[in-house]
C-alpha cells in the first residue's frame, strides 16, 4: 500500500487530500486561503502565481505530505502566467471571467472569421476567460509586457515546474491544453497561429504529455504527474465515465459528459475539451441556473433556498401551467445574449407564491435539459447524471430532476473531487512508473458516496412538464436552437 496526494489550487485557496494509492480512501486533508486581497472582496482579475505557492506551503504544513510517493495537480482553468525568457513572471498571472477581455474575444472572433472558424479550429469560440483571450487583452492593453512575454503556462503547468524546480522541460496536460484556446482536442496539437494572432508573436508553450505520464521527479524522488485543470480533475475524482454527463448547479450552470471523439460545433453551444483520460469532455453552459432561483426566492420574500424549496413542494408538477423562462441573463444556450426572463400561463388559479415557486425549479432544470439535449443531438450517450452544487440537495430539485431529465440522477455527497481527481492521477502515474498499472486504465477507485434517484413512474409527468416549457420557449424565440 502506498499513498499519493493530490492539490486543488482553486482561484480562492489551495485543498490536499493524502490518500491510499490502491483503494482512492482519503486519509488526511489541508486547506489554506490565498493570501490575496481584493477589493470589497471581489476577486481579482490579476494574482501573483507566488500566491498559489503560499498557499500551497501553509496546506501542507504539519508534515501532511510525509510518506506520500507522487502528487498531482489540479488548478483553476482560466488563469495564464506569461513568462520571459528567464522563466520569471512578466506581470501577474490573469485569472477568473476577466470582463476586461470581452471586447478582446469579440475582437478574436471577428479576426479569425467568426465562430465557426474558432469552432473548426479549436472546438470552442472565445469568452472573456480563455486564456487567448487575455493575451490579445494584453497585447492591445499592455504590449510592452506582451512583447516580453515568451513562454505561456496555466495555473496548474506552473505549479507542476515550481514543485519540480524548475526544469528546463516545461509540460501540460491534454485538459488544461484544450481550455486555452490555442490547442484543438480535436487534433491533439496547439494552434501557434493562434498564439500569434492573439498576442502579436509566438511564445513557448509546454509540452503535452499523456494522462499517465510523469512531468518529472522532484530532487527528493517524490514524482509529479501531468496535473489538469479543476473541471478534468473533478471529473477523474467522480469517477464518471462513458454515459455519465454532470450537471453542475452553480449561479450559471453547466453540463458536461464523457464522449470518445471531440465535438466540433459549429453555433459555439458546445465548448470541446479533452479530459484527463485520453477521452473528451464537452461542455455545455447556461447563464442562469441558480440565479433563478435566488431572484423568485427575493420575489417571494423569501430567506434562503431552502425556504423556496420547501414552497415549491406544496405545488404539484407543471406548476398549475406556470412556466418561467429562466433567461434572467441573457442566455448562451439557446443563444440568446440580450433576452431577458419569461412568466407564462398567468391564470388567476396558477397565481399562488408556491406555483411561482415550481416554476422556479423547473424552468432551472429545463433549461439545464435543453443543455443536456444540445449534447445529445449530437449522438453522446448520457444514461446516469451527476448533479453537483449545494441546490442538488434542495428537495424540490431532486423532486423533478431524474424525470425533467429522463435519467437516473446521481447526488454525490460533498466532498474534494477536484483534489481527489489529482490524486488518482498521481496514483497512476506512480503505477505506470512502477510496471503495477496500464497506461491505458487509471487505477479503479471507490466511486463517490452518493444518493442515486430515478425517474421511475414520474417520467411521463416530466416528459409533460418539459413540453410545456419547449412549448413556451418555441412561441417566445422560436427557432432560438435552430437558428
Amino acid at each position: 500500500m502506498g499513498i499519493v496526494a493530490g492539490l486543488d489550487s482553486s482561484p480562492d485557496f489551495t485543498r490536499i487530500v493524502v490518500c491510499d494509492t490502491d483503494t482512492g480512501a482519503v486519509l488526511r486533508q489541508g486547506y489554506a486561503p490565498h493570501p490575496v486581497e481584493a477589493p470589497d472582496g471581489a476577486r481579482p482579475s490579476d494574482v501573483d502565481p507566488q500566491a498559489w505557492l503560499l498557499s500551497l506551503g501553509e496546506a501542507a504544513g504539519g508534515g501532511l505530505l510525509e510518506g506520500v510517493q507522487a502528487i498531482g495537480v489540479s488548478a483553476q482553468q482560466n488563469a495564464v502566467v506569461p513568462l520571459d525568457a528567464q522563466g520569471n513572471t512578466v506581470r501577474p498571472a490573469l485569472v477568473g471571467g476577466d470582463k476586461r477581455a470581452q471586447v478582446a474575444a469579440a475582437d478574436l472572433v471577428d479576426a479569425l472569421g467568426g465562430r465557426e472558424a474558432w469552432a473548426q479550429a479549436v472546438g470552442s469560440v472565445p469568452q472573456a476567460a480563455r486564456p487567448v483571450t487575455k493575451l490579445r487583452w494584453l497585447a492591445k492593453s499592455e504590449p510592452e509586457n506582451a512583447l516580453r512575454t515568451a513562454m505561456l503556462l496555466q495555473a496548474h503547468d506552473w505549479l507542476v515546474w515550481q514543485l519540480l524546480g524548475r526544469p528546463v522541460r516545461r509540460t501540460t496536460d491534454r485538459g488544461g491544453a484544450s481550455g486555452t484556446g490555442y490547442w484543438s482536442a480535436a487534433t491533439g496539437a496547439y494552434r501557434p497561429d493562434l498564439v500569434e494572432l492573439a498576442l502579436g508573436h509566438q511564445a513557448m508553450l509546454p509540452e503535452v504529455i499523456g494522462p499517465a505520464d510523469a512531468a518529472g521527479t522532484t530532487p527528493e524522488g517524490l514524482l509529479i504527474s501531468a496535473g489538469t485543470g479543476e473541471t478534468m480533475a473533478a471529473a477523474f475524482g467522480l469517477g464518471i465515465g462513458l454515459g455519465d454527463a454532470v450537471v453542475s448547479l452553480g449561479a450559471s450552470g453547466s453540463v458536461m459528459a464523457v464522449h470518445p471523439e471531440a465535438l466540433a460545433d459549429q453555433s459555439g453551444m458546445i465548448t470541446s475539451l479533452a479530459d484527463a483520460t485520453g477521452m473528451h469532455l464537452p461542455v455545455v453552459t447556461t447563464l442562469n441556473a441558480v440565479r433563478a432561483l435566488r431572484g423568485t426566492a427575493e420575489l417571494l420574500g423569501l430567506p434562503d433556498l431552502e425556504s423556496l424549496s420547501d414552497l415549491a413542494m406544496k405545488s404539484t408538477p407543471g406548476a398549475h401551467g406556470l412556466v418561467l423562462l429562466p433567461y434572467l441573463e441573457g442566455e448562451r444556450t439557446p443563444n440568446l445574449p440580450h433576452t431577458a426572463g419569461t412568466l407564462a400561463g398567468l391564470r388567476r388559479e396558477s397565481m399562488k407564491p408556491e406555483h411561482l415557486a415550481r416554476a422556479a425549479f423547473e424552468g432551472m432544470l429545463c433549461g439545464l435539459a435543453d443543455a443536456l439535449d444540445v449534447l445529445r443531438g449530437r449522438g453522446v450517450d448520457v444514461r446516469r447524471i451527476f448533479l453537483l452544487g449545494p441546490a442538488a440537495e434542495l428537495p424540490a430539485v431532486q423532486a423533478s430532476a431524474p424525470s425533467l431529465f429522463g435519467a437516473q440522477v446521481v447526488v454525490p455527497q460533498p466532498a474534494d473531487y477536484a483534489a481527489i481527481g489529482a490524486a488518482r492521477q498521481a496514483a497512476w502515474a506512480l503505477g505506470v512508473s512502477q510496471g503495477t498499472l496500464d497506461p491505458r486504465t487509471p487505477p479503479a477507485w471507490q466511486g463517490a458516496a452518493a444518493q442515486v434517484l430515478e425517474p421511475g413512474d414520474e417520467l411521463a409527468v416530466g416528459q409533460a412538464v418539459r413540453q410545456q416549457f419547449t412549448a413556451v420557449r418555441e412561441q417566445t424565440h422560436p427557432g432560438a436552437f435552430h437558428a
